[in-house]
């Protein structure tokens, strides 16, 4: 009796998974049918009235996110720059740029250098 329960409930599960399958697949194929006629509309309308078909496109170049980042972090370390009193030159300003080395880390007289033991 047990094994003609686990089989039942073994088809009765398959059964469901399936469904929920044709179901998911379904419903994906009408929104891709939704968004296709949509688009028919919209360009049979544009050709009707004499406008361009014009495509659609994302309102958001990707690429600018980063740009707008990187602008946004120079104006910041622009201002801490330009805060400090002497103006970087030469050697200092080529360490400022590189970013691992603190400017002004050769003008320190207070450490002295010893041997790592």
């Amino acid at each position: 009796m047990n094994d003609f329960v686990a089989g039942v409930v073994s088809l009765l599960l398959r059964v469901i998974v399936i469904a929920m399958g044709l179901v998911l697949f379904a419903s994906l194929l009408v929104a891709a049918m939704l968004l296709a006629l949509v688009w028919v509309l919209r360009a049979g309308w544009a050709r009707l009235t004499g406008r361009p078909v014009t495509p659609w496109v994302m309102g958001v170049d990707p690429r600018t996110g980063f740009s707008k980042v990187f602008r946004s972090t120079e104006r910041w370390s622009a201002g801490r720059r330009g805060s400090r009193a002497p103006e970087a030159t030469g050697e200092d300003a080529a360490a400022s740029r590189r970013g691992g080395i603190l400017p002004g880390s050769t003008q320190v007289t207070d450490v002295e250098a010893r041997e790592v033991r």
